[in-house]
């Protein structure tokens, strides 16, 4: 190993010089040239020389920018050793940084100041056009990334749906990123664990900063937080989530070894993991709760309107404004019920579409499964009968691994279904997760439009291709933004029947009950943060106009609560593919292919949608020259 690197550093120390002397030889050939061309008017092969240095240049300029995207990918990985858990980098395993103390935002901010800093300096016109993809992703990231670092997120660290307090437990339940194989392993997760006291303090002082100047969440959330919190109290350590990977202590290890790791377990438990819990429980319980926000959107706290605009931003990846969105969101609404009112005619329903809404809830025959593992198999059988179609639409197919898997039992009241992506070495398939409270109701309709959403070919072609693609900067090959990402996955339910699916009219009725699911976020989620919207509004909008339950609307209605915008990013990004693609259709008509167009899509990974649809254009453009 140290002679292969030895290697590299000569060769590379070879590169440098050569290019520095090739630079100087170019320098010094101009100005020859230049003063030939005027007293002999020869200036032929002056320009090919400059051509040649422009073209010197050029390369120089890629080097320079793939080494400052690999040093800042390395530079963020040490601020963010969960994103390198996450794709197998095991180098960290043992950090848990405190991600919402000033120290570390300082940090962070340092780290995406001095990298747009780097970035402006580089001639743009010089790159290739995958490169000035990467150029323009980049400096979009940091700037953004620069502005939201003064935004109040750090005051408001805990929700029900995300944050460290439900991630830690994912991760401690053997079932998340973190990987349980080696005595090592076992004790890097003790690093987290420690790590996690030092968060929790910091989570309840930053919550005391934010009640003393009125940036709080609302009481419903507050609520629903607490019982989450409850769940992870427990007397007995071999009770609790955390002691799941010491059941499953591999057999390999010396008797010493389990007992060592079972011990230090105990007493992290004991010591470290419960009372972090407890402490977060009783504040929240005891200070936080009576001062909690009977408001319901974000514009209910100190900055919330100028918070919003900027998450819109962020999740959309566009400049649409909050009043721009709500339109487009009832507009779509307006039109996906239409077409609902068709299906429900299709099959002779007699009643209006609410009573058609509560049928498909509440017939048997929606509902036919007895066990989780039925739902997970009838999951399994989707995916077979849409394979054989896939090689028509798609070139490019993902080399990682898939399995569909229930939800953890602690998660799952409050999970929605998801998609876990693979890790890049091939030790961690993507895993689409379900959850089954009762397999007795699990309803049968919308499940194909689920599993072409989270599974295939949503989020797991898409972001299984991006990390497979070779020649990827790793801050593209791990990137994720949401606009393009969720917008694919929507996209991707409107696959269906291309892919072979659809052909029973309730399961294309779940698919526009799916996609209407998408439109009202629109609506509602504006219509809370920027319109002064009550949760009680926004659950009744939701009631109204899609194919859900009372629990189920609460859910998403709160969830979209304690992340504004997020919601927006599914339907915005969806409309933008589908707009390429008929622009495409249009532009190409029986040239287009849609399997190069999908593959032009996914190859590149996720990026803002400005990008993307300058990036589509060239394609086009291209293709009509082909």
């Amino acid at each position: 190993m140290e002679a292969r690197y030895a290697f590299y550093f000569i060769l590379l120390t070879y590169s440098i010089f050569s290019f520095i002397i090739q630079r100087k030889m170019n320098k010094h050939r101009l100005t020859l040239c230049a003063a030939l061309a005027v007293a002999t008017l020869g200036a032929v092969s002056c320009t090919r020389t400059s051509e040649q240095e422009q073209a010197t240049e050029a390369v120089a300029s890629e080097q320079d920018l793939g080494q400052l995207f690999d040093n800042y990918f390395e530079a963020r990985l040490k601020l963010f050793p969960m994103e390198a858990t996450a794709i197998a980098d095991n180098r960290y395993n043992d950090q848990l940084p405190n991600d919402i103390s000033q120290e570390h935002t300082q940090q962070v901010r340092q780290l995406y100041q001095s990298y747009l800093e780097k970035i402006n300096k580089i001639d743009r016109s010089a790159l290739s056009p995958q490169e000035q993809v990467s150029y323009d992703i980049f400096k979009y990231e940091m700037q953004v990334s620069l502005e939201g670092l003064d935004m109040p997120s750090r005051l408001l660290p805990i929700n029900q749906f995300w944050g460290l307090p439900i991630t830690m437990a994912q991760l401690g339940s053997g079932s998340g990123n973190q990987p349980f194989k080696t005595p090592e392993d076992y004790q890097d997760f003790l690093g987290r664990i420690q790590g996690f006291s030092v968060w929790g303090d910091t989570a309840i002082a930053n919550m005391r900063r934010g009640m003393s100047v009125g940036i709080v969440l609302p009481r419903t959330i507050t609520q629903k937080i607490l019982p989450q919190l409850q769940a992870m109290l427990v007397d007995d350590p071999s009770k609790s989530i955390y002691w799941a990977p010491i059941n499953n202590l591999p057999a390999s290890f010396s008797a010493a070894q389990k007992d060592s790791i079972r011990q230090a377990y105990t007493s992290a438990i004991n010591e470290q993991v419960v009372p972090t819990y407890k402490k977060l429980y009783d504040f929240m319980q005891q200070e936080y709760l009576p001062v909690s926000r009977a408001t319901t959107g974000i514009s209910g706290i100190k900055g919330g309107d100028d918070y919003y605009r900027y998450l819109v931003r962020y999740w959309t990846t566009t400049d649409m404004t909050p009043d721009q969105i709500f339109e487009i969101g009832q507009q779509e609404v307006a039109r996906i019920r239409s077409e609902m009112e068709q299906v429900k005619e299709q099959v002779g329903f007699k009643g209006d579409l609410q009573a058609f809404f509560k049928y498909v809830n509440d017939n048997p025959k929606f509902t036919p499964y007895k066990s989780p593992e039925q739902v997970l198999n009838a999951y399994r059988d989707i995916e077979q009968r849409m394979q054989p179609q896939l090689s028509q639409l798609f070139g490019i197919t993902p080399e990682s691994k898939f399995e569909v898997r229930q939800t953890e039992a602690f998660r799952a009241a409050s999970a929605s279904a998801e998609y876990n992506p693979p890790a890049p070495d091939g030790s961690r398939p993507g895993i689409f997760y379900v959850p089954v409270l009762d397999a007795s109701t699990y309803n049968v309709v919308g499940m194909e439009s689920l599993f072409l959403h989270e599974a295939i070919p949503g989020h797991h072609y898409q972001i299984s291709i991006q990390q497979e693609q070779e020649g990827l900067p790793k801050f593209r090959q791990y990137a994720w933004y949401g606009a393009f990402g969720e917008g694919w996955a929507l996209y991707s339910e409107s696959l269906g029947k291309e892919l072979g699916l659809y052909t029973d009219p309730y399961q294309y009725f779940g698919r526009l009950s799916d996609e209407m699911h998408r439109a009202i976020r629109l609506v509602v989620d504006v219509g809370m943060h920027a319109k002064g919207w009550t949760r009680e509004q926004a659950i009744q909008y939701s009631l109204d106009n899609e194919l859900t339950s009372r629990e189920a609307a609460v859910a998403e209605i709160e969830r979209y609560m304690v992340i504004p915008g997020q919601a927006l990013s599914y339907k915005i990004g969806e409309l933008k593919i589908k707009e390429l693609r008929q622009r495409a259709e249009k532009a190409l008509g029986d040239d287009f292919d849609i399997k190069a167009f999908h593959d032009e899509i996914l190859m590149s990974g996720v990026m803002p949608l400005a990008v993307l649809e300058k990036k589509m254009e060239t394609w086009i453009a291209k293709q009509k020259k082909s």
